[in-house]
């Protein structure tokens, strides 16, 4: 395996030497094993849907077109006869290569089959054969038998390298990015890392509208933000846009990737500029977490990438200055605005294209169930969410029937009608016992206000005449009592008067005194409430 990956990496070299005379752009990735895997569960998840309308792919019938797909891309007889071969394999096959054109991409297969028609008479002849490819690609162990070890190794450790491996992927997805904003599986890996607050509902609103401007993800994403920032009256996306509800982590998303592509057309030294965006991805991915476990690989696999990109920074001057500078995979425009910009970033451009391709030629990963898996490694304390469940669309939950037309009329109805809000009941006194309850009036109910009769007025009794027996004895005591006014009400006495005088100029401001608001008396409006026996009488005794 370490031969034939080690023959791959100089074959895709000389491969990315001579793209330009097969390709239509400079910057097209090459998908290793892991990703042709990845991007081949998506397509018959698609086909699946067609056919029977359930975007699922199982790993058996996945592994089954892996093979026959690998034999018909690399010119081989297919290892399973004519009837065992899935019905939908045309069909299968068509949209995978329909997938790699879109994201600008081809697979290891491409590359092989192409070599002989590229390489120049100093290069090697054939440094790997179809047949080694197959078998390179080919899962040879079952996969049920990896999955369960005899002897599991312990948890922290199977953790541990499953979030290295995803670490890793998110590491490369965010560079493959800035060299192909094409690729629909980068936007897949990278869109929610970190949680950005986004779910399955938001990339399927992103896919419609990659849709339908014809686009791929993440150009369609950079088009939307590009329009919310810098287009005026009649460019910028209408308010039911559905993308607009995800715009503050689409923003987020888009304002990373060009900080990204800053420091790519800024710093010169391909080494230095490499650094730095390694060191930005690992700041944002730190940042976002919160384990030790997930920090710790961001860390290493930022230092391993690190020690990669030096050593091809150094290959790649040792081939300059014994082949001459060649020709650049990030060739600018004779009319592009800046330049300068775009020829400070081409050496840092040859040295990640040199970096993936490098990680194209890997092989298979060993346990492939959990590569394609839809329960992803645990990173920032919750699971990823795979590649599968992106693309798949939120539907509606597969419950019940709904219900009859006429119940849900009767519930329209009932919805429609005005709510009736009961008022709570009011704080009563201590003899609110003494109350019957009184049912809530209707509001249609006719107001009866009482007439100025039917008030309460505090009225002093003239005094009781003196008795014949007692003249020189003190005069009775005036008990002051609640009488309804009437019209044959007594006058006043004197004192009352002068009494009442007093109490006004007493309330009258001084001249340094500011003037106070005038205290509105209250009157109590007679109650309505229904009495019961011997409650009027207790009433007027604690109101004296």
């Amino acid at each position: 395996m370490a031969a034939v990956s080690e023959r791959l990496k100089q074959m895709l070299r000389i491969f990315r030497r001579e793209s330009h005379r097969l390709l239509d752009s400079e910057r097209t990735t090459v998908h290793g094993a892991d990703a042709m895997l990845m991007v081949l569960q998506l397509v018959v998840a698609q086909v699946n849907k067609q056919q029977s309308g359930e975007f699922r792919a199982t790993l058996s019938d996945v592994l089954l077109v892996w093979k026959n797909i690998l034999a018909d891309r690399l010119g081989l007889t297919s290892p399973y006869d004519e009837a065992s071969r899935s019905e939908r394999h045309d069909s299968i096959g068509k949209a995978y290569e329909v997938f790699l054109k879109r994201s600008n991409a081809v697979d290891l297969a491409d590359v092989v089959v192409k070599y002989g028609s590229i390489r120049r008479d100093s290069d090697p002849e054939e440094l790997v054969s179809p047949a080694q490819l197959y078998d390179f690609l080919s899962v040879t162990t079952v996969v049920s038998d990896a999955s369960v070890p005899s002897t599991p190794p312990p948890l922290a450790r199977t953790c541990t390298s499953r979030i290295k491996s995803t670490v890793r992927r998110v590491f490369l997805a965010y560079l493959s990015l800035l060299v192909n904003a094409k690729d629909d599986l980068a936007v897949a890996l990278t869109l929610d890392v970190p949680a950005r607050a986004f779910s399955q509902q938001t990339f399927a609103d992103v896919r419609r509208e990659a849709r339908r401007s014809s686009m791929s993800l993440f150009l369609a994403v950079t088009s939307f933000v590009r329009a919310i920032q810098l287009g005026g009256k009649g460019y910028t996306p209408a308010p039911s846009d559905p993308l607009r509800k995800h715009i503050k982590g689409l923003f987020a998303f888009i304002h990373f990737l060009d900080g990204l592509q800053e420091n790519l057309g800024e710093i010169t030294d391909p080494s230095v500029c490499a650094s730095k965006l390694l060191c930005a991805i690992q700041g944002v991915l730190v940042k976002g977490c919160n384990s030790r476990d997930v920090s710790r690989a961001v860390e290493e696999t930022a230092d391993h990438l690190k020690e990669e990109i030096c050593k091809l920074c150094k290959a790649q001057k040792d081939t300059t200055l014994r082949e001459g500078s060649g020709i650049s995979p990030a060739r600018p425009k004779a009319f592009a605005v800046n330049h300068g910009t775009a020829y400070r970033g081409r050496d840092t451009v040859k040295v990640l294209l040199a970096l993936l391709d490098d990680e194209a030629a890997a092989p298979l990963a060993a346990n492939v169930a959990e590569l394609l898996s839809e329960e992803q490694a645990v990173f920032d304390g919750i699971e990823c969410t795979s590649v599968l469940t992106w693309f798949r669309s939120p539907e509606a939950p597969a419950g019940c029937s709904p219900e009859p037309l006429k119940q849900r009329a009767r519930s329209r109805l009932n919805l429609l009608k005005p709510k009736t809000h009961k008022r709570p009941r009011a704080v009563q006194s201590q003899f609110s016992c003494t109350y019957r309850d009184e049912e809530e009036r209707p509001l249609n109910r006719v107001l009866v206000f009482p007439s100025s009769s039917q008030f309460l007025t505090y009225v002093h009794p003239a005094p009781k005449p003196k008795s014949a027996a007692g003249t020189s004895g003190k005069p009775s005591e005036m008990v002051p009592m609640l009488v309804p006014r009437s019209e044959n009400v007594q006058p006043q006495p004197e004192s009352i008067k002068t009494m009442t005088k007093k109490r006004k100029q007493a309330d009258a401001p001084t001249e340094n005194e500011p003037l106070r608001k005038k205290q509105h008396v209250k009157t109590r409006v007679k109650s309505h409430k229904k009495l019961i026996v011997g409650q009027s009488t207790l009433t007027s005794f604690f109101r004296v």
